[in-house]
């Protein structure tokens, strides 16, 4: 796996059901805008509000539907239900599994490389790391991502911290042979500078054809280019994601004629003003 892929948004009806139409419809959509492989179940993918069969039942709705490789979030705060859900995405037919460091309670670095390894040595497809301290308040330094690589079932790491010295110690301690790929939309183009191999990226939802476009640029030495691309999507990255969150990013994909659906409770729809802003920032695209 290389290049861009979008954490997949989900598709909720407004009752909060899992919307199987859509998501086959919404995974037509971004490949069609020339992503290269698709996450289902990440974090802007509101994985953490399904439940274990819900997640299995959208991995394997994405698998039966897409025509690019699969790379399924299968990661929980436990390590039973981790590897439950990892085994089940293997069933479904995913390429890999994107595991995120476990979190709510606080874990030594001996802990959790441990936590890795046992879900490693038991998976029926390669491993991939995630680290996304906004969300966790976890985050998993260079030194141990190093030593996960040299795992013979551990194939990469999406670092969403946005760190670039981060990215830079990670990609050299962990080998080339490692994928790496970078989550934070705001500097994906520094980090593909620092050896990342693509992104994995919620911006992606919205505006697949500018970020496989950005890694296009990137790929073909027109690293200038693809900085230039980047700063001109950084406001609509902001707004989607930190700023936002998943009902912004659901209101602009929906500005855009893709099948978002809608967020599921807790959240909340965006208000008129925040449409609109969206709508305007979606506009330039």
């Amino acid at each position: 796996m290389e290049g861009i892929a979008p954490p997949l948004a989900t598709p909720f009806t407004e009752d909060g059901d899992l919307d199987e139409e859509s998501l086959g419809a919404l995974v037509g959509w971004v490949e069609e805008r020339g992503v290269d492989f698709l996450v289902p179940c990440g974090s802007n993918s509101e994985a953490e509000l399904m439940s274990v069969e819900e997640r299995a039942r959208v991995v394997e709705l994405v698998v039966e539907e897409a025509s690019v490789p699969v790379l399924a979030g299968t990661g929980h705060p436990g390590l039973r239900e981790t590897k439950r859900q990892t085994q089940l995405a293997a069933d479904a037919g995913a390429d890999g599994a994107l595991v995120v460091t476990p979190f709510y309670f606080p874990y030594d670095d001996d802990a959790i490389e441990n936590y890795y390894r046992e879900i490693a040595d038991d998976a029926g497809v390669p491993v991939y790391l995630y680290s996304v301290p906004p969300y966790t308040n976890v985050t998993l330094p260079p030194t141990v991502a190093g030593r996960l690589a040299e795992h013979p079932n551990i194939a990469g790491m999406k670092d969403s911290g946005g760190d670039l010295e981060a990215f830079g110690r990670t990609r050299r301690l962990a080998g080339d042979g490692f994928k790496f790929f970078v989550g934070a939309g705001s500097v994906a183009a520094h980090a593909f500078d620092a050896g990342a191999d693509g992104g994995i990226l919620g911006l992606a939802n919205v505006a697949p054809e500018a970020c496989a476009e950005m890694y296009e640029r990137h790929r073909e030495g027109d690293t200038e280019g693809a900085r230039e691309l980047n700063a001109d999507l950084v406001e609509l990255n902001r707004a989607v994601t930190t700023v936002h969150s998943i009902p912004g990013l659901k209101a602009a994909m929906r500005a855009r004629g893709a099948p978002a659906g809608y967020a599921r409770a807790p959240h909340r729809p965006v208000n008129d003003e925040v449409r609109e802003e969206l709508e305007a920032l979606v506009a330039e695209l």
